[in-house]
């Protein structure tokens, strides 16, 4: 049998890239809840890709931040409620809605973004710098 077989006998959970993506996926959301004040990691991600882009309709900000539309409907609203997006209508397009940053929405973004580094670095603190830079790369080439 090959290395790259899979039999029952050789299964193990804790061996499986899936469940340890989504366990350092949860530890890293448990970091970021203790660093980033008032945000989820998705409402923050919204929140730098429209400070990165400015204004974009609310099916492309799904696709930069990887959610789909009923998620990013979601987070769009929640960041609506809280007065740091608004959404309007696209002039060029009626069947848009362009969603864009407040200004409490452009300096929440700043106020959370050293936090949000905060979070990056001690999610990493267990790598090397190296070895950082190593696992990010390779986490690229599996998106």
């Amino acid at each position: 049998m090959s290395e790259t077989e899979i039999t029952d006998e050789a299964y193990q959970l804790s061996t499986q890239v899936g469940f340890n993506l989504r366990r350092a996926n949860q530890r890293h959301v448990a970091i970021f809840a203790r660093h980033v004040d008032g945000l989820t990691p998705t409402q923050f991600a919204a929140l730098a890709r429209l400070f990165e882009q400015g204004p974009l309709s609310q099916n492309r900000l799904g696709r930069e931040t990887a959610m789909d539309s009923a998620t990013i409907k979601g987070v769009v609203g929640r960041l609506k409620a809280k007065g740091l997006v608004t959404s309007r209508p696209d002039l060029n397009d009626q069947r848009l809605r362009l969603v864009d940053l407040t200004a409490e929405g452009k300096a929440q973004f700043k106020r959370a973004e050293a936090q949000a580094l905060a979070a990056r670095a001690e999610t990493m603190a267990p790598l090397s710098t190296e070895e950082a830079a190593i696992f990010e790369a390779l986490l690229a080439k599996l998106v």
